[in-house]
């Protein structure tokens, strides 16, 4: 790739706050890489999702990782068993940093065998964050959304996986149960007067952390901004109290 961003090394994690993920929720590789450049190096951890992936964000996973970035692939696996395994075997060849999947206990437990040995943190994916009770309701579920989510979250546990994916509204009780090991990592986070947009279980930057979460996952309030390099490095400021 011809992109002079991912051509440089990126900053050292540790001098980045690796705790903030800005989601690369855009439909071509040209426009990722350019959303990358724009951040300048106000964040290292992208998260690469299904409309990415599916148009070349496979390859740009390499390229941000060969420039020194962190990755994370949002791809919620859920199959049978070896269908599974056999995924998360080429993930891990991959190199990338965290992958997700549905917090199905006999999903889980075929990753977490085929990644072992590896850096690969495994996800489980407990409530989507675009859900509530009446979604749920619709789904077939008669439990509320934290009650599934603290479920799926003791099975994550059980199960060996690296983290848990669910609301920062969950990340208290979910740290309760998966004690400070594990990494819960939330999306629906919106600073301070931000639109919430199709999330409907939301929390700012700091009341996440502050709930439990150890990474946060950002998308439109930087992507979206008129200045996303503004817009993250005010994040990373609110985090950096916590």
């Amino acid at each position: 790739m011809e992109n002079a961003v991912l051509d440089q090394a990126s900053p050292a994690s540790d001098t980045i706050d690796p705790r903030l993920i800005v989601a690369l929720d855009v439909p071509s590789v040209a426009e990722a890489e350019a959303l990358v450049a724009r951040i300048d190096n106000e964040a290292v951890f992208f998260k690469i999702g299904y409309q990415l992936a599916f148009a070349g964000g496979l390859l740009l996973a390499r390229d941000l990782k060969a420039s020194g970035r962190k990755v994370f692939l949002d791809m919620k696996l859920l199959d049978i068993d070896n269908t599974v395994a056999k995924g998360v075997e080429s993930v891990v060849r991959m190199g990338v940093d965290m992958l997700t999947l549905h917090a199905y206990p006999k999903a889980m437990r075929a990753a977490v065998e085929a990644a072992r040995g590896s850096d690969l943190c495994l996800l489980g994916v407990t409530v989507l964050t675009s859900m509530d009770a009446d979604d749920l309701a619709d789904a077939g579920y008669a439990a509320t959304p934290e009650q599934l989510v603290l479920r799926r979250a003791a099975q994550a546990r059980d199960a060996g996986m690296g983290g848990i994916v669910c609301s920062a509204a969950e990340a208290r009780a979910v740290r309760t149960i998966v004690g400070p090991g594990m990494a819960i990592v939330t999306p629906g986070i919106r600073p301070a007067g931000a639109e919430h947009g199709d999330q409907k279980r939301v929390m700012t930057p700091a009341q996440a952390l502050e709930a439990g979460a150890s990474h946060l996952v950002v998308g439109r309030p930087v992507s979206a901004a008129s200045d996303p390099a503004a817009a993250a490095r005010a994040i990373r400021l609110e985090m950096a109290q916590y």
